[in-house]
């Protein structure tokens, strides 16, 4: 009986027959779990509030809920925001009622909840509310873009972060020891950690993995070779929706504008690592010539489409050097923002302005009746004037109050820019006053 037990046991997953059963198991997440913090206060004084748990995947955020659940001995519900509608949703508050009616709390569990629409989100907040249901959301996904202000306003948010180098190899420990009855060198400790990539679930999955090639090689013993055998090439955890996508793109574009190639170089191979498209990373590269660099050196923009036409060319892995020469050139390039800040200030500009006319001395005039109305009469051709500038000429509407000005920077290029235009704005200055 003991044999058919322990069989039945070893068709659980591992993460699941490791799932932990107190608090106190908990891996990881001491900024929420340790001495007088947060949510170790509110197991402590037994305080129940709704809550929602933001992190990436692996990180504990079901456990967390169940452990909750069971820690009040509350009713636990849980549903998928991918599966689940309002009809299920009205189930649960049918049996929240009967629950209630008996004396215990039901909590409502909803996984993925950044994919739950408004409706669905409406149909159980007056519950919330009201105190029938206490709501625990699970999320990758930033809260406060996916879920209403309504929801988010009566939740507590938890985040939840990646587990780090010493937290997974206490897993490994543990699986190896208790459910697995293994060894393993330290070596294979370490690929297996940097292959897990701070995901608990899918470290264990791997370790699972590892040990069934194991078992069927009749050996007990966990090596390096067996684990890169075992698990061949892995990609990093990366979602190229996800708030993960979008942190290292903002890293990569800070690091190029912060000039520090070695470190805009990190997060370039860290996103082709993760499984980035080397397209997508070409056009970003290209915004951040026009936005960071701008005209401190125009090459930068060349170099970028460029190495763009490269990639398209060679594709991958060769044209991703192209693409990675590119980020160190920006990285290293003399930095405006001039051009960027001038276009959005412009725009923002004309957009509360009127359609003012264009001034007739600025207008072509190709007829005869058009010459007759006075288009383009007392128009000064520039290169008649002396250094090819009409010093004194205004080419904006009548009457137009100040615009925004493009203001360039003194650094690289751009410097004799500045040079050029405080030259003939003196021009125009001394032009005005005759």
């Amino acid at each position: 009986m003991s044999d058919l037990f322990l069989n039945a046991n070893m068709n659980i997953p591992l993460p699941e027959r490791m799932r932990p059963q107190t608090i106190a198991d908990v891996v990881g997440q001491s900024h929420l779990l340790g001495d007088g913090q947060p949510l170790q206060v509110a197991f402590a004084q037994r305080r129940l509030h709704s809550m929602i748990f933001w992190g990436p995947p692996g990180v504990g955020k079901t456990t967390l809920a169940r452990l909750v659940a069971n820690s009040f001995d509350a009713h636990f519900v849980a549903l998928s925001a991918v599966l689940s509608g309002v009809k299920e949703i009205r189930e649960v508050v049918e049996q929240a009622h009967i629950y209630k009616s008996q004396g215990r709390q039901t909590i409502l569990f909803v996984d993925e909840v950044h994919r739950f629409n408004k409706a669905q989100q409406d149909a159980f907040l007056p519950h919330v509310e009201s105190g029938l249901l206490t709501f625990i959301g699970a999320t990758t996904e930033n809260p406060s873009f996916e879920v209403n202000n309504a929801l988010l306003s009566r939740a507590a948010v938890y985040v939840l972060k990646s587990l780090n180098e010493e937290e997974l190899n206490q897993l490994i420990t543990r699986a190896c020891d208790v459910e697995l009855g293994m060894t393993i060198e330290d070596s294979a400790r370490t690929r297996l950690i940097g292959a897990a990539d701070g995901d608990a679930r899918r470290l264990l999955n791997q370790v699972e993995q590892v040990a069934q090639v194991a078992t069927s090689q009749k050996t007990t013993h966990i090596s390096e070779t067996l684990v890169k055998s075992s698990l061949g090439s892995t990609l990093r955890r990366f979602d190229s929706g996800g708030d993960d996508f979008y942190d290292q793109i903002s890293a990569l574009h800070k690091s190029v504008r912060g000039s520090n190639p070695d470190a805009a170089l990190y997060w370039f191979t860290r996103m082709l690592d993760g499984g980035a498209d080397p397209r997508y990373l070409a056009r970003r590269i290209v915004r951040m010539a026009w936005e960071d660099i701008g005209l401190a050196d125009p090459r930068a923009m060349q170099i970028c489409n460029d190495a763009a036409t490269t990639y398209e060319r060679l594709g991958s892995p060769e044209g991703e050097l192209a693409l990675a020469q590119a980020v160190l050139y920006l990285a290293v390039a003399a930095k405006s923002n001039a051009g960027y800040m001038a276009f959005n200030q412009m725009k923002a500009f004309i957009a509360n302005e009127p359609s003012r006319a264009v001034p007739l001395h600025l207008r072509n005039a190709p007829t005869k009746l058009m010459k007759s109305l006075d288009y383009g009469k007392n128009y000064r051709y520039a290169h008649d004037e002396e250094g090819a500038y009409a010093a004194g000429e205004n080419y904006f509407p009548e009457n137009m109050p100040p615009a925004p000005r493009y203001q360039p920077t003194d650094r690289g290029l751009e410097g004799r820019i500045a040079d050029k235009l405080r030259e003939l704005r003196a021009l125009d200055e001394a032009a005005r006053k005759k």
